[in-house]
């Protein structure tokens, strides 16, 4: 696997992967799955059955679907997968992944500065928190369409409720499954580095690390062949509330998953991908089981702060609409 585009990092030239894949098929399907079947109690029964982790499952595997869909959807897509973070904590020399600029176009900007562009360095960060704000904004419908349904006041447009709730649903698994990609490809440790396919032949090596390609092996192959859910359930953490701006939530979820690279390569040279070794297993059980978790994490965290929203034209709160202050109809059906 190789990204399109050569580039210079700190003066020094490197290859950097194309649509590299983050665990293949098998691997997002058992975050997703796994994840939604962890939900805690509280938030909406249609999200919390089997059908439902089956469905985010097999969205979750969507962003990669739709690759090779044509050049202007997979240049602007394909680098919202990666992050190429250096060794220094930065990306290609420009910003610092702890201090991330607050937009994509800010981060463009500043990696602009240094002669690169979000395209060329990847912008994963900016994918996770950009479906978190959907999913956000999802359930915050779907608050006030239920709510709207269930209020006599408001029977004569029941009909109306009831169908875009039911729209609402089937959006709310798609995006699901969109962040599930997403947060998923942030645990894989070749997702969130320089050394996405082999250590590079270009760069500072003292460790002797390998140059081969070592993403699709590591992410697909091992994983298909011997990783299950049930292995990666047994690793799932207990639910943990995210704390602060999601911004910096995700950019700490990357770091922790940064910091594993050379602990890759060193267990990739000590012989952890060879046939028969139970060491690459380990690392994909545990790294799949975090994005498990953070998924789950970050799904929680979306239907929390979804009841403090507003939504609509012209806007109305959640929480109006729940105490029924206020008819949602106008602002749901549209009036231009």
């Amino acid at each position: 696997m190789k990204r399109l585009a050569a580039l210079a990092v700190t003066a020094l030239a490197i290859a950097t992967p194309g649509a590299a894949l983050a665990w293949g098929s098998t691997g997002h399907r058992i975050i997703g799955e796994v994840a939604v079947s962890t939900l805690p109690v509280g938030l909406p029964g249609f999200l919390r059955t089997p059908q439902a982790a089956i469905d985010v499952g097999e969205y979750s595997r969507e962003p990669d679907r739709s690759k090779a869909s044509g050049k202007v959807h997979d240049a602007d897509r394909d680098p919202g997968h990666f992050i190429d973070l250096g060794d220094d904590g930065k990306i290609f020399g420009g910003p610092a992944l702890a201090a991330l600029p607050p937009t994509r176009e800010d981060y463009d900007t500043t990696l602009r500065a240094v002669g690169q562009t979000s395209w060329k360095a990847g912008y994963l960060p900016y994918s996770i928190v950009n479906r978190y704000q959907q999913l956000a904004k999802d359930f915050a419908y779907w608050r006030v369409l239920k709510a709207a349904e269930a209020n006599p006041k408001w029977k004569a447009h029941r009909a109306f409720f009831t169908a875009d709730r039911r729209r609402r649903e089937v959006q709310i698994l798609a995006d699901a499954g969109q962040l599930s990609h997403f947060v998923g490809d942030g645990s894989q440790p070749l997702h969130v580095t320089i050394h996405f396919n082999g250590w590079g032949g270009n760069l500072p090596n003292p460790q002797g690390f390998s140059n081969a390609r070592l993403h699709a092996p590591f992410e697909s192959d091992l994983v298909q062949a011997t990783v299950t859910r049930k292995m990666v359930e047994a690793k799932v953490t207990t639910l943990k509330p995210v704390t602060g701006p999601i911004e910096k939530h995700t950019a700490d979820y990357l770091a922790a998953t940064g910091a594993l690279v050379v602990p890759f390569y060193e267990m990739e040279k000590a012989g952890g991908l060879k046939p028969g070794d139970t060491r690459g297993t380990a690392l994909a059980v545990q790294q799949i089981a975090v994005g498990a978790s953070e998924l789950r994490d970050l799904i929680a965290d979306a239907w929390r702060v979804s009841a403090t929203q507003s939504l609509g034209y012209p806007a109305i709160s959640v929480a109006d609409v729940v105490a029924g202050k206020v008819d949602p109809y106008p602002a749901l059906y549209g009036i231009d």
